[in-house]
């Protein structure tokens, strides 16, 4: 959620700043600006809306070589033109943007600002009186900066350009992701480097309570008590611009969900070597082997591929785990083992929610394992090791493609950790996904199937339940967040024998039911489960697997292995959904109210 960009050049701003914006759409947001500097001059352009919106609201014919831009998710002050960034100084000198949450805003605005009109309800705007009232004590623009920083508690990613200065941005960032970008003649700085892409793929990472003097031809990282930080070497942004392009498909989400073939079998290629067998990283093998329990920390659909996770390490490596939502774990931390080994979930590896528990666990001294699918992001720099999905870019905000990739990677985890145990399985992972990988691509070329179902289903009805037995449960949940994320149909999953426990009670005439059934030891639990829902007027879908099906279910699976119908039945579900979003006409990539990129608590 939120973005950022800024530049320094010798460029024109602009454009380069609404690309960058563009390309954080992704992220989620409701309102949008950018500030310019030209001659002492300072352009402000801020909306409520698109940045399409922005775009007819930037003076073109103002020529800046140096700005700042953001993309704000309400979080203090409802979405609106004057809560959105860029915010200004009471004299309009000092302009800032900045994502994350200021904790102690109320306390700033008390003891520092009495004395100051503010335009704005947001916690941003205190930032910028703050730096603003301390410089006219200091007279020195950087110390003011790095003293108004040390007095913030909470998170923040904050870049700031003075009118008085052409010359310099200010950078400060603390638990909020942002990167300084490296070019010839000019530099950046992003929350993603996704945004600036377009002008440079060397990003510099920054660590929490750094500042930076961002120029045109040098990059000066700062500690907050001044003193300098020994020279950083750059990364490389291992993304490919053409795969953040929609091309021929109307939705990134429906892109994303033709992908999975692809991503599974380039991760099929990453983890295997030349013999055909597992390619992991062997501390992170040694890693599992040591552990006595696993701890799943992840949040939304990142932790529903976690609940699946723990069935594949549970039945392949017999190690126990835990799959815990990493908000309450942060606050709620439950007696652990004598050696536990906690490994994080996340699409983007910025979620806040589960950084939070690495640094509690880290301080512990427990080792941590990310899953990710972002190299170089936060929760990947800080844990001991780190699998990476493999699976390109995800822009929708509804995942699909990271979804499946990372329970692909977790049961290779799974399986490897077996093999090194000594545990034989006869169960070739890299050849069983394949075949999934196959009966994906099946699916994805029977879209009418599926938009058929959805309209059959779903068009007129406000509630819709999800139900399964065992690992079809957790497929449900999943398949509900999909339907309410992106059409707003109020939708939950079930596991099926916990119908009569209360859930049947809002059965009713049509209420819509989607029911899995691919796994054998359950199947004529869950088709009785079908029957008492039908017998209270419920309009009921079925999903079946090859094998198990009976005469009226509504779609037939491919048969692949049992433990990996997970990744093969959640792709109708996701058809589903994005077919009744699109009958809604519902913002389909960019669902309302909701971020990429959760990376504030």
């Amino acid at each position: 959620m939120c973005g950022i960009v800024g530049y320094i050049g010798y460029d024109d701003s602009k454009e380069i700043l609404l690309k960058g914006l563009e390309k954080l759409e992704y992220r989620g947001y409701d309102s949008a600006g950018i500030a310019t500097l030209s001659d002492k001059d300072v352009y402000i352009s801020k909306v409520k809306g698109r940045i399409a919106q922005l775009r007819e609201a930037v003076d073109s014919n103002v020529k800046a070589t140096l700005g700042i831009g953001h993309t704000r998710w309400a979080t203090h002050g409802p979405p609106s033109q004057e809560n959105a960034h860029p915010h200004q100084s009471q004299s309009g000198r000092f302009n800032i943007v900045h994502n994350g949450v200021i904790e102690n805003y109320l306390e700033v605005r008390d003891e520092y600002l009495s004395n100051v009109e503010l335009k704005s309800q947001t916690d941003t705007e205190i930032i910028v009186q703050l730096i603003e009232v301390l410089y006219n004590e200091m007279k020195d623009v950087a110390a003011a900066f790095r003293k108004a920083v040390e007095l913030l508690k909470g998170s923040y990613a904050i870049a700031l350009i003075d009118a008085e200065d052409e010359d310099t941005i200010y950078i400060a960032k603390n638990k909020s992701p942002l990167l300084v970008g490296l070019g010839d003649g000019f530099n950046v700085v992003a929350s993603d480097s996704m945004a600036m892409l377009q002008v440079t793929d060397q990003y510099l990472e920054l660590m929490d309570k750094e500042t930076v003097l961002l120029r045109r031809e040098s990059v000066e990282i700062l500690k907050l008590d001044g003193s300098v930080v020994e020279e950083r070497e750059p990364f490389t942004a291992e993304l490919n611009e053409s795969d953040i392009e929609k091309g021929t498909y109307p939705h990134f989400m429906l892109k994303e969900i033709d992908e999975q073939p692809l991503v599974l079998r380039r991760i099929i290629q990453e983890y295997q070597n030349e013999d055909n067998e597992i390619k992991l990283d062997p501390d992170v093998r040694q890693a599992m082997k040591d552990c006595d329990r696993i701890y799943i920390i992840a949040a939304g659909t990142s932790y529903h591929a976690g609940l699946i996770g723990k069935q594949f390490i549970e039945k392949f490596a017999k190690i126990p785990v835990e799959v815990h939502v990493a908000s309450e774990f942060s606050y709620n931390m439950p007696l652990l083992s004598e050696k536990p080994l906690f490994v994080y979930i996340s699409q983007s590896g910025e979620t806040a929610d589960s950084r939070a528990v690495l640094v509690q666990t880290k301080e512990l001294g427990h080792p941590a394992l990310t899953i990710t699918n972002v190299p170089g992001s936060t929760l990947s720099r800080e844990a001991d090791y780190t699998l990476h999905l493999h699976a390109g870019p995800e822009i929708a905000v509804a995942s699909t493609k990271a979804y499946t990739a990372q329970m692909a990677v977790l049961a290779i985890l799974g399986v490897d950790t077996a093999n090194a145990k000594g545990i034989d399985l006869a169960f070739d992972p890299m050849q069983e996904l394949a075949i999934v990988a196959n009966a994906m691509e099946a699916m994805a070329d029977q879209k009418e199937v599926f938009e058929d179902l959805a309209h059959e289903f779903l068009e007129t009805t406000r509630n819709c339940f999800f139900i399964g037995r065992s690992i079809d449960y957790y497929v449900g949940v999943e398949g509900a967040l999909k339907l309410k994320e992106i059409s707003y149909i109020q939708a939950e999953g079930f596991a099926g024998g916990e119908l009569k426990h209360g859930t049947i009670a809002l059965i009713e005439e049509e209420t819509p039911v989607i029911a899995l059934a691919t796994q054998a030891a359950v199947n004529d639990s869950i088709r009785g489960n079908v029957q008492e829902v039908i017998a209270r007027g419920a309009n009921a879908c079925v999903i079946s697997m090859k094998g198990l099906e009976k005469d009226g279910d509504s779609f037939v699976l491919p048969k692949v292995h049992e433990l990996l119908t997970p990744i093969v039945s959640v792709l109708p579900l996701q058809l589903i959904s994005y077919y009744a979003a699109l009958h809604r006409d519902c913002d389909v990539d960019k669902p309302r109210n909701l971020a990429k990129s959760v990376t504030v608590e």
